[in-house]
């Protein structure tokens, strides 16, 4: 008999722990972990109340969005945009350093110019690493094979719309006869 009295309780309990509802009549929620169809980590959702009572909240995905919890958002979100103001001057200057960097790759060509392979973006981040910028292979854009000596303007994509154009010079190979 007591067993079935606490199993009432503990329903009680649940059915009085209601949701605040919004204007729109969901349940205005935090996001702890991002959810595909709903938005990322960090927005404030609004959601239906049986959504958000069994799926959400109980697999911690979700909390209720209080005020205190709206303004400590809203904290984050501001040092996350210095972080990222910050990030992008140093992406500029490094988009402007490259700008005026001149690199010098040395491939095996026969008489006529043409190589005898390609010069491809590994080959590129390996002379600007020896210039001293590290950059990764799928940030180099190359408009087509590079097949022949020449010079060539390689754009590079430094993320977030920051682009830079690269000089190459594709020297014949110093051979030792």
């Amino acid at each position: 008999m007591s067993i079935v009295r606490d199993k009432q309780a503990r329903c009680k309990f649940r059915r009085n722990k209601r949701l605040p509802l919004s204007n729109s009549g969901g349940v205005e929620l935090l996001l702890i972990q991002t959810v595909d169809p709903l938005g990322k980590q960090g927005e404030i959702v609004d959601v239906k109340p049986g959504y958000a009572n069994n799926y959400l909240i109980p697999q911690g995905l979700a909390t209720v969005a209080t005020d205190h919890h709206k303004r400590m958002v809203e904290k984050h979100r501001a040092k996350l945009a210095a972080l990222q103001k910050k990030r992008m001057a140093g992406l500029q200057t490094l988009a402007e350093e490259i700008r005026t960097k001149r690199v010098s790759i040395e491939a095996n060509a026969n008489e006529e110019g043409h190589l005898y392979g390609s010069v491809g973006p590994d080959e590129i981040v390996k002379a600007l690493r020896n210039e001293g910028i590290a950059l990764t292979a799928d940030q180099i854009r190359l408009s087509g094979p590079i097949k022949e000596l020449a010079l060539y303007t390689v754009k590079i994509y430094l993320g977030h719309g920051i682009e830079s154009e690269l000089k190459v010079w594709v020297v014949p190979a110093v051979s030792d006869k």
